[in-house]
C-alpha cells in the first residue's frame, strides 16, 4: 500500500508537467491578449507594447515558460494580471467558498445518489424504478447554469424562502478563522452565520448537485443489479440472513467499486461545474475568478488556479483508489 502511494505520488511530476506544458500552448494561441483586455478601445501600439513588455509577454515562448515554471517549483505562481495580486492569496482567498460549495453538492449527491440507485435495483420494473431512471435522464440532460437560475427565480426571488446571492446576509458580523463559514460559525459558536451560511448554500448546492446526482443514481442501479444476480447473494439469502445483512455485507460492499471510481471522476466535473454556479449566485469563489481571468486573458491566473485543480484532482483519484482495498477486501492494492 505505501509502495503504491508513493507511486503514485511521484507521478504527479510527468502529470502536472505535461498539464503546464499543454495549459501553456493553448492559452498563448487563444486570439487577443492580456494587453487588450486591459486596454480595450484604448489599445494603441505604444500601449500595447508598454503591457506586453512590462508582463514579459515580449519574450520568447520558452522563456516566458521557464520563468513560469521556476517561480512554480518556489510556489510562487505570479501576480494575477487583473487584480494584480499574488495568485497564491487569490486562491487562498476564494478556495473556501469552492470547497464549501463543493463538498455539500458531493454530500448531496452521494448521500441520495446511493440509496435512491440502491431503491431503484430492487424495485427493477416497477414504479420506483421507472421514477428513479426518468429523474436521473432529467438531472443529466439540464443544464447546470438553466437549472440555477430556475431554482433562484422560483425559491428565491417568487417565494422568498432562500436568498438569492452570497455566502452571508450583508452587514452580519462575523468572525472570520479558516475562511470557511460553516466551519467558523461552528468554532466560534456564532448560530445565526451557522444557519445563515447554511441557507446561503442550499440552492447553489442543489444545482451544481444535479449532474452527479443523477450519474450515481444510474452507476449504482446497474452496479446493484450485477451484484443481486450473483450466486454468493443468493445463498446468503438462502443461509436466512436478514435483509439488512445481506444488503451491507454482500450488496453494497461489492457494488460500491465502481460508485467510488465515479465519485473520484465526479469531483472535478463539480470543481469545473462551480464556475457558472458561482457566477449565478455571485460567490466569490475559485470559479467566478477564472471566469474573469478567461475574460482578461490573465495567463498566470489561469495556469496557476488549473495547475492546482489538476493536483487536487489527482489526489483526489489517489484516495479513490487507496479506498477500493479497504471496501473490497478482495482488492489489494500493491
Amino acid at each position: 500500500m505505501f509502495r503504491f502511494i508513493v507511486r503514485r505520488l511521484l507521478q504527479l511530476i510527468p502529470t502536472l508537467f505535461g498539464l503546464s506544458v499543454l495549459l501553456f500552448a493553448w492559452l498563448h494561441s487563444l486570439p487577443g491578449g492580456p494587453e487588450t483586455a486591459l486596454l480595450g478601445e484604448r489599445a494603441t501600439p505604444e500601449k500595447v507594447a508598454q503591457i506586453r513588455s512590462m508582463l514579459g509577454l515580449d519574450q520568447p515562448l520558452h522563456i516566458q515558460y521557464g520563468r513560469f515554471m521556476r517561480q512554480v517549483l518556489q510556489l510562487d505562481f505570479g501576480n494575477s494580471i487583473q487584480t494584480g495580486r499574488p495568485v497564491t492569496d487569490e486562491f487562498i482567498e476564494r478556495f473556501p467558498a469552492t470547497i464549501e460549495l463543493t463538498l455539500a453538492a458531493m454530500i448531496l449527491a452521494i448521500g441520495l445518489g446511493i440509496p435512491l440507485g440502491y431503491i431503484a435495483a430492487k424495485h427493477h420494473g416497477r414504479f420506483l424504478d421507472t421514477a428513479a431512471v426518468g429523474a436521473s435522464l432529467f438531472g443529466i440532460c439540464i443544464p447546470v447554469f438553466f437549472l440555477a437560475v430556475l431554482l433562484k427565480v422560483v425559491f428565491a426571488l417568487n417565494l422568498h424562502l432562500l436568498p438569492t446571492q452570497g455566502r452571508l446576509t450583508a452587514g452580519l458580523d462575523h468572525t472570520r478563522v479558516t475562511g470557511f463559514y460553516l466551519l467558523d460559525g461552528f468554532m466560534t459558536r456564532e448560530w445565526d452565520v451557522l444557519s445563515d451560511a447554511l441557507l446561503h448554500l442550499i440552492l447553489p448546492a442543489v444545482a451544481l448537485a444535479s449532474i452527479p446526482l443523477a450519474i450515481i443514481v444510474r452507476i449504482t442501479r446497474a452496479s446493484v443489479l450485477e451484484v443481486l444476480g450473483e450466486d454468493y447473494v443468493r445463498t446468503a439469502e438462502a443461509k436466512g440472513l436478514t435483509e439488512r445483512i445481506v444488503r451491507r455485507r454482500h450488496v453494497l460492499r461489492n457494488a460500491m467499486l465502481p460508485v467510488v471510481t465515479i465519485i473520484g471522476l465526479l469531483t472535478g466535473g463539480l470543481l469545473s461545474g462551480a464556475v457558472l454556479t458561482e457566477s449565478v449566485f455571485a460567490l466569490n469563489g475559485v470559479g467566478s475568478f477564472v471566469k474573469d481571468a478567461i475574460f482578461y486573458s490573465d495567463y498566470p491566473g489561469l495556469m496557476g488556479f488549473i495547475l492546482i485543480f489538476g493536483l487536487i484532482y489527482v489526489l483526489v483519484n489517489l484516495a479513490c483508489d487507496v479506498s477500493y482495498s479497504l471496501i473490497d477486501p478482495r482488492v489489494r492494492v500493491r
